[in-house]
């Protein structure tokens, strides 16, 4: 995606759901998913070992399945391997517009299922370091 695409997207999502989320504060899924939080956005964690507790505003979902809000972008925080199952239960959500994945995450074969569905796919990228980059 282009930096004009990017920035188009981070301004036009609300809630965002971070698969991968961990409690733990040196853990990027947990900073990054704090500063999407204090930039505004409606933050969901996703993570089935911490399912039920309390994070963010937030009830932490033990998938994206469990998910009881519209929710406009996954954010995820797996290995590359481990993407495309994300990818699968993310394509079942109602109003989805994008599927981020983070540094050092590609899964060409996720993204093209993404893309086939009419999302937007951003990978190898972080939105907290684009948000600031772009200017958002």
């Amino acid at each position: 995606m282009t930096d004009d695409e990017i920035k188009f997207l981070l301004k036009n999502v609300q809630t965002i759901a971070v698969v991968g989320w961990s409690p733990k504060p040196d853990r990027a899924s947990h900073s990054v998913a704090a500063y999407l939080k204090r930039r505004g956005y409606r933050v969901i964690p996703v993570n089935p070992g911490h399912a039920g507790e309390q994070a963010l505003g937030e009830v932490v979902c033990a998938s994206l399945l469990g998910i009881n809000t519209p929710v406009d972008m996954v954010d995820i925080f797996r290995r590359s391997s481990e993407v495309e199952p994300v990818v699968d239960d993310a394509l079942r959500l109602p109003g989805l517009k994008a599927v981020w994945m983070q540094l050092g995450v590609v899964n060409e074969v996720a993204a093209e299922k993404a893309r086939a569905a009419g999302l937007q796919v951003v990978m190898d990228r972080c939105p907290a370091i684009e948000i600031p980059r772009l200017g958002i």
